[in-house]
């Protein structure tokens, strides 16, 4: 089930979404302060291509340098990429097969608001976070 929805996540809007996330994040490495960001940026990108399986947890090392990242690129980029998910699962809710992939949109919300500090994990079979002993 998780690779059609993936399949249709990525035809519907994952693709666009993408898109986006390079964006910013080519933009984000050209100016040389901001290579965090960028990086932060391609990793969210990867997870709008595909994002059934996965989820993003908090980490636990994440401190102050993250708090003021967050700040820094809500303003920049962000708001404008919270705004594209909002949109995008407004859209998809219009039908009742779009449903799931528009919630999924609004889950990415947090993470395009807030990405450093964050973590894109895998999930096991049952919904939980796979962990690695």
């Amino acid at each position: 089930m998780r690779i059609l929805l993936n399949v249709l996540w990525l035809v519907l809007c994952g693709f666009w979404m993408a898109l986006g996330y390079v964006v910013a994040g080519v933009i984000c490495c050209i100016l040389i302060i901001t290579i965090p960001f960028g990086i932060a940026s391609f990793r969210m990108a990867n997870y709008a291509l595909w994002p059934f399986g996965r989820t993003v947890i908090r980490r636990a090392d994440a401190g102050g340098a993250s708090a003021i990242g967050n700040i820094i690129w809500f303003v920049f980029a962000g708001l404008w990429l919270a705004i594209g998910h909002i949109g995008t699962g407004i859209a998809l809710c219009i039908t009742i097969i779009g449903i799931p992939l528009g919630v999924a949109s609004f889950k990415m919300v947090p993470i395009s608001l807030l990405p450093l500090g964050r973590e894109i994990v895998p999930l096991d079979d049952h919904g939980y976070v796979r962990q690695a002993y």
